[in-house]
């Protein structure tokens, strides 16, 4: 469903990206897991069509994007971001609708959409109708999830969606996201530093360092079978990070 082949990006010199390869069948969840400044949120913006590569090809449902289909392409790509990423002056209902509406979708299904979506993420009626200055984090990147659902896309991108939630926030909404996930069968691609997170959520794990895809399997095979030192590295620094949330 989403296929890299070789996309590589540079900045100004600076290699974000070097050459990767990566496939994430339908109806998956795959992570891209790492520190900071790996590449694995260029690599999401790569494959939404934000950023241009410098070589290699996204394939996304069979068909490779280019700067001609790559706006109707993006519509079959939900993309959730940090906090939301909603419009200040909008009205939750109105950031989830949009784009429907620029597309001409008639007022009835647009509304029929926004409760059935509602109702799927969790979030009160009465939080449509607020600003996003009015709502909760939660609430927020409840929003933000319904908007990246509005037009059914097939694929769904989310790029540390959870990253600024305080813990318990956190972990009810990871619970709701696997659900969500679950029921709806979309092809998800993940960017998170937690790999706690990355294990729940996802049946594939990509690690990222220094621009590149060190080792991909599930949390076991990473766990138990490290390809490089750095993986080994990154799990157990994870595991102290949780050791030390859970201290009381």
């Amino acid at each position: 469903m989403i296929e890299l082949r070789g996309v590589s990006k540079s900045y100004a010199g600076r290699t974000v990206l070097q050459p990767t390869d990566l496939s994430v069948p339908a109806g998956r969840t795959h992570a891209l897991v790492g520190p900071s400044g790996c590449g694995k949120s260029t690599l999401l913006r790569i494959v939404v069509g934000l950023v241009r590569p410098d070589s290699g090809t996204v394939v996304i449902a069979g068909e490779g994007l280019t700067q001609t289909n790559a706006r109707r392409l993006r519509h079959s790509v939900g993309y959730v971001i940090q906090d939301g990423g909603l419009f200040p002056h909008l009205t939750a209902r109105e950031n989830v609708t949009l784009l429907a509406l620029h597309l001409g979708w008639d007022r009835e299904r647009v509304r029929k959409r926004v409760t059935e979506l509602a109702v799927l993420v969790d979030l009160p009626e009465s939080a449509v109708e607020r600003y996003p200055s009015q709502l909760s984090g939660g609430q927020r990147q409840r929003v933000g999830l319904m908007r990246a659902l509005m037009l059914d896309p097939p694929a769904l991108l989310l790029d540390e969606p959870l990253g600024a939630l305080d813990p318990l926030i956190r972990s009810r909404l990871q619970g709701d996201l696997k659900t969500i996930f679950s029921r709806l069968r979309k092809t998800v691609l993940l960017v998170t530093h937690d790999m706690a997170e990355a294990a729940h959520l996802a049946e594939a794990i990509s690690v990222m360092r220094e621009g590149r895809i060190v080792q991909t399997g599930g949390f076991h095979e990473l766990s138990e079978r490290p390809s490089e030192p750095y993986v080994a590295e990154f799990i157990t620094a994870q595991r102290r990070t949780w050791l030390s949330e859970a201290a009381p």
